[in-house]
């Protein structure tokens, strides 16, 4: 069975819904009427930052879920249950069929307006607790009036009630060492205290004849399916009720529900990711209404302008560690301070139990970092590596990159804002840069939104050359220490596979461009001089072949060559500070963790195992075979964002037709100069298979996408010339392939594209038969920690083998 999931408030993003209006111009039209706006204009353009708004986010959503919901249904998409978070309710009653899209959308409106009228009260998220032992703290502490409005996962919760005792419950809870988040909004949603709100939405919702659902739909505030003729008061009565979530999707999972498609966003699935792989409780009798879950607060306060919480996942509690047995003795590997290698040693007394794993790699790079291991997740694509999966590693001791490529500003921004409030003040984190080839000027863009959040450590990946956006980013971050010697405050862990792209990282900073930015102001001149001093990156990721971005490069090839360039450019420059090179791609397995440190890396950096885990945001159908595959089941495709430049990216081949279309449209664009010259019938079969739709209706939404971010003159360079506009139409199906993969929609599985490499095959087969084989059993850190006692492990049973073959070491002489 399928249910059909819609999000809440805190899903608007700008940009959401590019390409349904154009499809549906009939839609926009009667929802602008109804609104007094442009419903375009506000999500796409949002002018005047008014899409936080409850009042005009309300609408928006409901416009774009809706209209998701008609496209999904043309597609051949059926579903056999609806659910919505809060707000998105009103678009899995639309769907199935108790109103019409403009009675649905003045509902919104007028609910928007209620709830930004709200004053008087406040809400706290609280992560890491169960509603009963939540509960039990509320009582203890004399919260009585408190009520826990949002139960959004089992560990995610909201309470709601009066501003002035909301006030006192941050520091109560704080000081039980209980993560909480005070929210910035105006009223106490979800609660008793909205019940004026209540009473004067339901005379408006009087004024309506709503009918009952065609096909079963859960309402938030009894977590069971709407009753006939109940369909207003449910409405009215959410307004005051728990928005209880957790219990509304086991209730989906019991009636034999296995498929969630979420329409109109991408929040809510984390939610129920989270909720299928949590236990159940044991059923407890339990006076008064039971909590809900809500369209979502997070690990951030919303802005002053946002009355309602926002609906997003936010990281699972973290495990107490647990004893662990004796393990081999592992090796310490020491950065010397000119920067070079040396080779793995056995320490005279070995550490403890726990402690083993802690002296794999350098110890510079852990001290670098502030980290407990060196150890580091990289910054998949899309988001997949999210915030909960950023603040698992770091809460873990270990450095997780924040994944930003393709993502709009907006999210970068809440992403970086979620990891800082799920962190404890000085664990590391680091947020990925994917050079932007087409537009410098996002790539700078994205740099001074970086800088304002007060990020320090950036991971550079798919660079060809040293951008100024790269060198703002690290020289603005320099000063000098009380010995006048640099001190460096901004990181760049630069991901490199080519020697002379590594060469242009272990090198200073290049001077014109340096003095490019002094005279724009960018850079003072004490920057610019201690920036001659050190490299672009003291931290070089040397990316064997890997999932995404690849260049096919060979571990045992690739670090011999990187380690001899380090040693040339520490002679060379004369760097006061060691660099550290760590390895990725093909990492997977402990004994992969231990030949990456055997052949000298400093740390090790993992992809494509993270990507199958419970806080990965790829989506859960995608995990569901990702989780299955073996270290034959990938393939090399064209990249999207280096199209014309032959770039490639490893993918998932199993079950899909991706690798083998984006190598046909990439032949396409070598051989002809336009989509015209094409002959017919190939275009019909890409316009069928590969598009889904005409290729005009496909460069209507490349145009729409590129108006969005204001690169207008493109579409006219385009226009000019045909090669450049095919190039464009091609680069769509990349696009359109992603988004397939990230949503989970069924409709059309063999487009999907999946960045992964053979590491997450190789890591199923070492996993499979025990409890790690499904991924909603997978964290990230813990895979981690497995990694590295493994890997001292197999280090250990080799320097038995060595000792045991060649026998004892010989003392030096003299």
């Amino acid at each position: 069975m399928r249910a059909v999931i819609f999000p809440g408030q805190g899903a608007q993003r700008r940009g959401m819904g590019a390409e349904l209006f154009d499809a549906y111009p009939d839609a926009e039209q009667e929802a602008s009427e109804i609104l007094g706006r442009s419903i375009r204009r506000l999500c796409l353009e949002d002018p005047d930052k008014e899409l936080g708004d409850t009042r005009c986010t309300q609408p928006a959503l409901y416009v774009v879920g809706t209209l998701a919901h008609r496209r999904w249904r043309e597609d051949g998409g059926a579903a056999d249950r609806y659910a919505g978070h809060s707000l998105g309710e009103y678009c899995a009653l639309h769907a199935a069929g108790a109103f019409d899209f403009a009675t649905g959308l003045r509902l919104v409106r007028r609910r928007g307006e209620l709830m930004a009228q709200a004053r008087g009260g406040g809400m706290v998220a609280v992560l890491g607790l169960e509603p009963p032992r939540l509960r039990e703290l509320l009582a203890e502490g004399g919260f009585g009036s408190l009520v826990v409005a949002n139960d959004n996962a089992p560990a995610q919760q909201v309470v709601s009630g009066a501003v002035e005792v909301i006030g006192d419950l941050v520091p109560y809870l704080e000081a039980r060492e209980v993560r909480c988040a005070r929210l910035n909004v105006s009223g106490a949603f979800h609660s008793p205290l909205m019940a004026a709100a209540k009473d004067e939405f339901s005379r408006y919702l009087a004024e309506f004849r709503l009918g009952d659902p065609l096909v079963p739909v859960i309402a938030n505030a009894t977590a069971l399916p709407y009753p006939p003729g109940e369909t207003a008061r449910l409405l009215a009565e959410q307004v005051v009720s728990p928005v209880r979530w957790t219990e509304g999707v086991r209730h989906l999972l019991d009636a034999g529900v296995t498929e969630f498609v979420e329409l109109g966003g991408r929040v809510v699935g984390k939610l129920v990711e989270q909720i299928r792989a949590a236990p159940r409780p044991e059923p407890v009798a339990e006076p008064g209404p039971r909590p809900g879950s809500v369209a979502e607060p997070a690990l951030r306060p919303e802005p002053a302008s946002r009355p309602e919480p926002v609906a997003e996942a936010v990281p699972h509690p973290e495990p107490a560690p647990s004893p662990e047995p004796a393990r081999p003795r592992a090796p310490e590997r020491t950065a010397p301070v000119d920067g070079s290698s040396a080779p793995p040693v056995v320490p005279t007394e070995p550490p403890a139990a726990d402690e083993r794993a802690t002296h794999l790699g350098s110890g510079v790079f852990r001290r670098r970092h502030g980290l407990r291991y060196a150890y580091a997740g990289g910054g998949l694509y899309r988001g997949v590596a999210s915030p909960e999966m950023v603040v698992r590693f770091g809460r873990a001791g270990m450095l997780g990159v924040l994944g930003t490529g393709g993502l709009p500003p907006a999210e970068v921004e809440h992403g970086v804002r979620e990891i800082q409030r799920g962190l404890p003040h000085g664990r590391a984190y680091g947020v990925n840069l994917l050079a932007d080839h087409d537009d410098p000027a996002a790539e700078r863009e994205q740099v001074e939104l970086l800088l304002r959040l007060g990020v320090r450590t950036v991971e550079a990946s798919a660079f060809v050359r040293i951008t100024p956006a790269l060198v703002r980013f690290r020289a603005s971050g320099l000063r000098a220490g009380p010995d006048g010697k640099p001190l460096c405050e901004h990181r760049i862990l630069a991901k490199v596979s080519r020697p002379e792209i590594a060469a242009e990282f272990l090198a200073p900073p290049p001077r014109s461009i340096l003095d490019g930015l002094r005279a724009e102001g960018s850079l003072t001149d004490e920057q610019v001089r201690l920036a001659a001093q050190v490299p672009m990156s003291h931290d070089l990721t040397v990316e064997a072949d890997s999932g995404g971005h690849t260049d096919g490069g060979i571990a045992a090839v690739l670090m011999p060559a990187m380690l001899g360039l380090r040693q040339r450019a520490v002679r060379e420059h004369g760097y006061a500070e060691p660099i550290c090179l760590g390895l990725a791609g093909g990492i997977g397995t402990p004994s992969a963790v231990a030949a990456a440190f055997l052949l000298g890396a400093d740390y090790v950096l993992t992809g494509s195992i993270n990507q199958c885990t419970a806080e990965s945001a790829m989506s859960a159908p995608v995990k569901d075979v990702l989780q299955d595959i073996g270290v034959d089941d990938t393939g090399y495709a064209p990249a999207g964002d280096m199209f014309e430049m032959g770039a490639q990216v490893q993918v998932l081949r199993k079950g899909v037709f991706f690798p083998t279309r984006a190598n046909k449209l990439f032949a396409l664009h070598a051989h002809y100069d336009g989509w015209e010259q094409i002959p017919l019938r190939t275009r019909e079969l890409v316009e069928r298979t590969y598009f889904r739709r005409s290729a005009e209706e496909v460069w209507d939404e490349v145009c729409a996408h590129l108006r969005s971010r204001g690169r207008e003159a493109q579409i006219a360079q385009a226009e000019q010339q045909p090669k450049l506009k095919l190039a464009r139409l091609f680069r769509w199906y990349f696009h359109y392939s992603t988004k397939l993969a990230m949503s989970g929609d069924e409709h059309d599985k063999v487009n999907r594209q999946v960045h992964t490499g053979p590491a997450l095959g190789a890591f199923n087969d070492w996993v499979r038969g025990t409890e790690l084989h499904p991924w909603q059993h997978r964290h990230v850190d813990e895979i981690g920690r497995l990694l590295l006692d493994g890997a001292v492990e197999t280090i250990g049973a080799a320097v038995e083998h060595w000792q045991a073959t060649l026998g004892p070491r010989p003392e030096p002489v003299g």
